[in-house]
């Protein structure tokens, strides 16, 4: 993406807009009466999306059939060896299989097409999927360190041998499992969180064969619930970036890779625009992004707007990757009630920290 801002400073304020004579101190008023027009773009990308969705959706059930088809085996393995480590991993591995069930129901729930009482459709329902898996990998995480602590105080005889075989299958089941769901994870929220169980459980199939390889060579058998401790701390860590992105597409806030300072810069660099104030930006889901606002138009603009709005369009697209964009044209700030917050003009790019 090319930034015709990059080499300026990351605090230059918008001088070069004269909103003086629109009396950008008194946004209370903003005359709805006089919109120029209005743009509503939506339908862009959304063959791309459908492909990334059929990649995820194909993704997530193959590595459902992957564990499935393994974890009856590690939970016999796991009470025939009296392994705690390989008992946490057999329960993660159950979980797993729950996860992905819930991200491909999530996903077939987010199909359901929109309607006029639910006007984004059921897109969201993959984010509280995500959410779910996500608070869900704590539980797990506060399980295992209950019962390591039990066994820490009385340390119970391992079957090394069986558990190191048992740990070794799932070890390699769950590779392949992250390998599939990895690049599908880069687009989607949902797919993301199921895969955040997989890796909790990869690393937990690899505590369980470092545990079977002391308990084998050394009859270390207080290894098993030390590694257990440190694989549900490794779990609990890797869960929470989860969980902070997905508090934040609840709670609305501007996704991490569009810079809306940057985004109304270039805005507000188109000719004939003045101002671009009561932008919104957000996540409906993953993959799908929207951004409203208002452009204030200089009364003494010639061209055309259409052409104007076409540009407003292709920037929000092109450049920032924001697929359902609505933008309202006016020419005056009376009348309106609206709260037209305009803190981008602080900056022409995001600031740092």
């Amino acid at each position: 993406m090319t930034d015709s801002h990059s080499d300026r400073h990351v605090g230059e304020h918008h001088d070069h807009h004269d909103h003086s004579g629109h009396g950008h101190d008194d946004h209370s008023g903003h005359g709805h009466d006089d919109h120029s027009g209005h743009d509503h773009s939506g339908h862009g990308g959304h063959d791309h999306s459908h492909d990334l969705r059929g990649a995820s959706k194909r993704s997530l059930v193959i590595a459902l059939v992957l564990i499935a088809s393994f974890m009856f085996a590690e939970v016999i393995g796991g009470i025939l060896s009296g392994s705690l480590a390989l008992l946490s991993d057999a329960g993660h591995m159950i979980t797993d299989a729950a996860s992905i069930a819930l991200a491909l129901f999530a996903m077939k729930v987010a199909e359901r097409p929109p309607s006029a009482e639910r006007t984004f459709g059921y897109r969201r329902a993959e984010v509280l999927a995500a959410m779910l898996n996500a608070l869900s990998l704590w539980l797990i995480a506060a399980w295992v360190l209950f019962e390591a602590y039990h066994r820490l105080q009385d340390v119970p005889e391992i079957e090394g041998g069986l558990m190191l075989v048992v740990g070794i299958l799932g070890l390699l089941v769950n590779v392949a499992a992250a390998w599939v769901l990895h690049r599908s994870s880069k687009h989607s929220m949902n797919v993301e969180g199921a895969l955040r169980h997989v890796m909790a459980d990869l690393m937990g199939s690899v505590g369980v064969v470092i545990s079977g390889i002391l308990i084998v060579t050394l009859n270390w058998t207080i290894i098993d619930p030390i590694l257990s401790v440190l694989i549900a701390a490794l779990v609990a860590h890797s869960s929470w970036s989860l969980t902070v992105k997905v508090f934040k597409v609840l709670l609305e806030g501007v996704p991490d890779h569009i810079d809306v300072y940057r985004l109304c810069s270039e805005m507000e660099d188109v000719e004939g625009v003045t101002l671009i104030h009561d932008v919104h930006v957000w996540t409906i889901s993953s993959g799908l992004e929207a951004l409203t606002g208002h452009v204030l138009i200089d009364p003494s603009f010639e061209g055309d707007t259409e052409a104007l709005l076409r540009e407003l369009r292709r920037i929000a697209h092109e450049d920032f990757g924001i697929d359902h964009v609505t933008i309202q044209v006016e020419e005056t700030v009376e009348g309106c009630t609206e709260d037209h917050h305009v803190g981008h003009l602080l900056a022409r790019s995001r600031p740092l920290g």
